[in-house]
């Protein structure tokens, strides 16, 4: 189980990482770092609490560093797994007990990988968990019942998109484009580029899976 000094799990895995996402790291946050992402965090300064992954994206030397500096390593054969490196270090952190989880470095050039690591917001969801994945222009999370959101200059479009076939009782206050238990079904748009207009928002859904986008050109 969780130390009570850590608050939350930061997972730094291998798309897009930057100075970005090391701004955000706080002092009592855990660290996973996944594959790629582990290398990152210690060529920054880092110290993982726990490292793991397939190690396919790092080097001899790196992977040298990663072990002599991560608190904690674990290893899994590149072909002998089910599970991405993202994933097995989401179920890991869900796992040890954490219900608040960001994923930096989860989006990315890979489409593929991306859309499945939107996909493991599930994932945590079904554990009891609030994930999120990170990037410059990107926060997504995954709603199954209410939220409020608060105004951020980083982040000004809001976003909803349902996960699941439809989503329903879909209600907002404080957008500039309220909906008052709307529908919103898979592959409609009505939900893009919304965005507040007061210091906090409300998103309400009766049923479904709704994911919200929070974004910047």
């Amino acid at each position: 189980m969780i130390q009570p000094s850590y608050r939350r799990a930061v997972i730094v895995t291998g798309g897009t990482t930057g100075p970005w996402s090391l701004a955000r790291i706080r002092p009592d946050d855990y660290l996973i770092g996944a594959d790629r992402g582990a290398s990152f965090l210690v060529e920054q300064g880092y110290a993982p609490h726990l490292a793991l992954g397939d190690f396919d994206s790092v080097d001899d030397a790196q992977l040298r560093t990663v072990r002599s500096r991560a608190g904690e390593f674990q290893s899994f054969d590149a072909v002998d797994k089910d599970w991405t490196d993202t994933e097995l270090a989401l179920r890991e952190a869900l796992k040890r007990g954490f219900r608040d989880i960001v994923i930096f470095g989860g989006l990315g050039t890979r489409f593929d990988h991306s859309l499945a690591n939107v996909h493991l917001l599930a994932v945590a969801l079904d554990a009891g968990a609030s994930a999120c994945l990170a990037d410059a222009h990107n926060e997504i999370r995954l709603l199954a019942d209410r939220c409020r959101l608060e105004a951020d200059e980083r982040y000004p479009y809001v976003s909803l998109l349902p996960l699941s076939p439809q989503v329903t009782g879909v209600t907002l206050q404080g957008f500039a484009y309220p909906l008052n238990d709307a529908t919103l079904k898979l592959g409609m748009s009505l939900g893009i580029s919304n965005y507040l207009v007061a210091p906090e928002g409300d998103i309400a859904v009766r049923d479904g899976l709704l994911l919200v986008i929070r974004s910047r050109d």
